[in-house]
């Protein structure tokens, strides 16, 4: 007997593009369905919901290679943004108490870090908000299905439970938003039985102990940095350049202070396998290019942070004709975030050419159910996203890296990632300070208007602050000028 899938290519081979569980007028169970449950999906579901539409909801986590599994709300609630800031400031709570006595305070030393502790906590914390997004949904009449879901055609989503219970959902219109997942090194020996990912470091229920870290990426120094700062040896290993995409300059610095902090780095190695001993340590092999010598050293865990990708395979996409970029996977999709295939659209880091950031799916979300619902015309607005690395030392930016300025304008037509020309509109803002998030978010607005290196030198600063500096740059890289800051 067929499955519902081969029925739904037989009847559209025949011209009808109608589901199977649509009513004999033809009309669709949902004005609209989202297949994923992250910080985008949730968002445009919502969005709609508020508009009066019929919304519904497939959300499905797979468990990593490790086991690990989750809640509603996609990466940042679970894995991404939330857990990773709260172990950030269990670090910079661990390096105020080194601070404390020099400002009076008598703290006992030495002092210890309890993983156990702040891992249930954090986990504790994540799982009230997988709860409350349930409630959201709940409270706007959004239907949630806790199923992955795969297409039939252009309206008909085939949603399968853990359990292995079939349902067909049709929609008039589809918004795809299931987001990205670690990559493992597969061609690695040992990668993928050994190795763990962000994905299980937040779940982790025992401490990593001496971790190595494998790439350079901001989740390998995020992580790395936490680790480095609750008291764990710590190693990143980075074949090339850290913070690829990001100002190197900048990179630099934050790779610098991290390094002086103590987190260890092996520059230029890549890792050619990993065992498993008696001891239970894993040992790792890997290879210096620069040195041209096979090094070898164990550690209690091996995470890695080598990238990213698009979590498509069972969506289905071929049979609908969905387009995606055949290097990386995503999807590709127009200003309005339309696919290639009418009515199905897509949102979030699923799709090719977007920043992979929680509040710009968020927006998108939101935009795109507005003009979905008839109330609104707007696209999102994807220049100028400020974004944070939350190192020890935090990474804020907005707007162009020098290198990017620099191969978009010409050398000679940039100065301070400022046009030369005319007004000096400022092109890119990059801060490394404590709060750096907090003072990028402010002087974000100002570049997304337009904001000129004059407008900023007559911008008085709040002193004494971190953030005043910026409203303080008068020395550049042209003028060969000390920039060293002596005093008020």
């Amino acid at each position: 007997m067929a499955g519902p899938c081969a029925m739904a290519a037989l009847r559209a081979r025949r011209g009808a593009v109608r589901g199977l569980c649509r009513s004999l007028s033809g009309k669709n169970e949902y004005d609209l369905l989202v297949i994923g449950g992250g910080s985008g999906g949730l968002a445009c579901a919502k969005e709609a919901a508020q508009f009066g539409r019929k919304v519904a909801v497939l959300d499905y986590v797979d468990p990593s290679p490790q086991g690990t599994t989750w809640g509603l709300g996609g990466t940042c609630v679970n894995v991404g943004c939330i857990p990773k800031k709260l172990m950030h400031q269990a670090a910079l709570l661990g390096s105020a108490l080194k601070d404390a006595p020099h400002y009076g305070w008598n703290v006992a030393h030495p002092v210890h870090h309890s993983w156990s502790v702040m891992a249930q906590a954090v986990q504790n914390y994540v799982k009230s908000l997988n709860w409350g997004h349930r409630v959201q949904l709940q409270d706007k009449k959004v239907k949630y299905l806790n199923m992955k879901g795969s297409f039939c055609d252009p309206h008909t989503v085939r949603g399968l439970t853990k359990a292995g219970k079939e349902t067909i959902v049709t929609a008039d219109n589809i918004v795809i938003a299931t987001g990205g997942r670690p990559k493992y090194p597969t061609h690695i020996a040992g990668a993928l039985q050994y190795g763990i990912t962000s994905d299980d470091l937040f779940w982790l229920k025992e401490s990593p102990g001496k971790t190595l870290i494998v790439g350079a990426s901001y989740v390998s120094l995020e992580c790395a940095g936490f680790l480095t700062g609750i008291g764990l040896d710590t190693a990143v290993m980075m074949r090339s350049i850290p913070l690829r995409g990001f100002d190197q300059q900048m990179a630099s610095l934050v790779t610098e202070h991290m390094e002086s902090y103590g987190t260890k780095f092996l520059k230029r190695c890549f890792p050619t396998k990993v065992e498993k001993l008696e001891s239970n340590r894993l040992q790792v092999t890997w290879k210096n290019t620069d040195l041209g010598t096979e090094e070898t050293d164990s550690f209690d865990t091996v995470m890695w942070a080598v990238g990213r990708a698009p979590d498509t395979k069972t969506l289905n996409l071929e049979r609908v004709g969905v387009k995606t970029n055949s290097e990386t996977g995503k999807i590709i999709v127009d200003a309005s975030e339309a696919t290639s295939v009418p009515h199905i659209y897509a949102i979030g880091d699923i799709t090719e050419g977007r920043p992979e950031l929680t509040p710009t799916a968020i927006a998108a979300g939101k935009l795109l159910a507005q003009r979905l619902c008839g109330h609104s015309s707007e696209l999102m607005d994807y220049d100028s996203v400020p974004t944070t690395v939350f190192t020890p030392l935090e990474y804020g930016c907005v707007g162009l890296s020098e290198e990017a300025a620099v191969q978009r304008h010409g050398a000679d037509n940039v100065e301070m990632v400022c046009l030369r020309e005319r007004e000096q509109r400022i092109l890119g803002l990059h801060f490394i300070g404590p709060n750096a998030g907090e003072v990028i978010q402010g002087f974000a607005l100002g570049i997304k208007c337009g904001a000129t290196y004059p407008q900023l030198m007559k911008t008085v600063g709040i002193h004494p602050t971190c953030a005043e500096e910026v409203t303080k740059l008068h020395i550049t890289k042209r003028s060969g000028l000390d920039a060293t800051v002596t005093g008020c």
